[in-house]
């Protein structure tokens, strides 16, 4: 297992996609230093990429500005052509840029190649959706006055970006930006840089002219504080932990900029008794275990209802132990490493905890013999309000199970949490479905299904998961400013 990264990208299509240089005002920057990309599997150093001080961050920063005069001038569809060849790329190249996302954070490479489909889907969303930018007349209330409004780019935008999507929450943010005429940067996360990196070689090669997509990598905490410090940044969008996001509010407040967040989820996955047991097993194993369990959108409470209670922990567990943990480069793997220790041990913890106040385990709860990264898919009965797994995210592969009574109790009892991203309902009883889907305090609910998302839907939560959505004609607007228009007569 340890050469399989090493091997891997020895072998891609095209190599050059393996960049390890910061892409500032169309040049590739060394950086002051070298910083250590490694694969969570083995934790084996598979790049050195740039270290750039704040320095090159102002770099970056007065090359926006100065791109952006240009690029706001050209007409929607000559930037939507550009972002369409940007796709036509990133999909051309998509192995490639799968091995390179899985050596690095190691989801399952099956997992890669679909993210890389759905981040190509966002530039050819917004490509289009740049052309619908509609302003609108206003019946005048002035005699012999015209009044209207038009959408405008904002400017200068910045985005930092995570590590457990490190392709398509690139994508849904710059292809938005760049689709309504701002430029943008990006400080991706530390543990995946190399995937933003090889991105801006395909934005290169797609015409994206210089200044317009940059990616400056190095320290997360000095760049992205300077990132907020600098006025000429009118528009940031950040997705990570609500911690993280609070702080990057706190610093942007100082020169008031536009902010969309899409941080922290503690998502309720609830099962009526009148639920189909084979569909709401199948679609609890897609919303729990995808992305290793690193995902914003897994289901971290899982409610069922008395009567369907132990027939789908049951099933749900036998479903669990067919599921295959590795290297994300091995054929057939289901699970992959945690990407930061830190995931792995919290995971770990909220185990222990549960057990300690009486969960019953049903599968898993071990230690992996693989290392200290992986974390076996693992299975919590009976789990109450009280265990740390019930209010807070674990962001990793363990599943806890709670029963419910009635419909009034599993809403209250999914609505108590500081987090409103998004929540899963499974029931056959329609009005049931339109009640439930009505009272959760979430942006987003899925009805019956584990897939919902997509470059037309608007993406964002309520409360404390974040401000703003990404995606959809929405999306478009957080790169946008209203200007309203009066001509008086002539």
């Amino acid at each position: 297992m340890n050469n399989l990264a090493k091997t891997a990208l020895d072998q891609l299509r095209r190599p050059d996609l393996f960049e390890t240089r910061a892409w500032i005002d169309g040049q590739w920057i060394e950086g002051e230093s070298r910083l250590a990309v490694l694969d969570p599997a083995t934790g084996a150093t598979i790049a050195r990429i740039a270290h750039c001080d704040v320095a090159w961050m102002d770099t970056a920063v007065d090359a926006a500005g100065q791109a952006f005069l240009a690029w706001r001038d050209q007409l929607p569809a000559q930037r939507g052509a550009i972002l369409r060849r940007w796709a036509s790329l990133t999909r051309e190249h998509a192995q490639d840029l799968a091995v390179i996302m899985t050596a690095e954070q190691g989801k399952p490479l099956k997992e890669s190649l679909g993210e890389i489909a759905y981040g190509a889907a966002f530039l050819d969303w917004f490509a289009a959706e740049a052309e619908r930018s509609y302003g609108e007349s206003i019946p005048s209330h002035l005699a012999g006055s015209q009044l209207s409004t038009r959408m405008q780019p904002i400017g200068v935008t910045a985005a930092v970006t995570p590590w457990n999507f490190p392709n398509a929450m690139i994508t849904r943010k710059a292809g938005a930006a760049l689709a309504a005429g701002c430029s943008m940067i990006v400080k991706p996360a530390p543990e995946t840089p190399l995937s933003a990196l090889a991105l801006a070689k395909l934005a290169q090669e797609a015409g994206v002219p210089a200044g317009v997509f940059q990616v400056v990598t190095g320290d997360a905490p000095s760049l992205s504080a300077r990132l907020m410090q600098r006025p000429e940044v009118r528009a940031f969008s950040f997705t990570g932990s609500t911690e993280i996001g609070r702080l990057l509010l706190k610093q942007s407040a100082e020169t008031v900029k536009k902010v969309s967040l899409e941080l922290g989820g503690h998502a309720p996955f609830i099962v009526f008794d009148d639920a189909s047991l084979e569909e709401a097993v199948a679609g609890c194993i897609g919303a729990k275990f995808a992305t290793s369990g690193q995902d914003c959108l897994a289901a971290n409470r899982i409610y069922v209802q008395r009567g369907l209670y132990e027939p789908f922990v049951a099933a749900f567990t036998q479903a669990t132990a067919a599921l295959k943990v590795g290297h994300g480069l091995e054929d057939g793997v289901d699970i992959g490493p945690m990407t930061r220790v830190s995931v792995a041990n919290k995971s770990r913890d909220h185990i222990g905890n549960a057990l300690s106040l009486g969960a019953r385990l049903t599968i898993g709860g071990m230690d992996s013999a693989l290392g200290s990264h992986f974390v076996t898919p693992t299975v919590l009965a009976d789990v109450t309000d009280e265990m740390d797994i019930a209010f807070e995210e674990t962001f990793g592969p363990v599943a806890a199970i709670l029963p419910f009574d009635d419909e009034q109790e599993v809403i209250r009892r999914a609505n108590q949490t500081e987090y409103g991203l998004a929540a899963y309902v499974y029931t056959n009883d329609l009005r049931r479905a339109a009640r439930v889907s009505d009272r959760l305090e979430f942006g987003m609910v899925a009805l019956n299904t584990a897939k919902f998302t997509g470059a037309p839907i608007p993406f964002g939560g309520w409360k404390q998961s974040g401000l703003g959505r990404e995606g959809s004609r929405h999306g478009l607007a957080e790169y946008m400013e209203l200007k309203y228009v009066c001509v008086g007569s002539l």
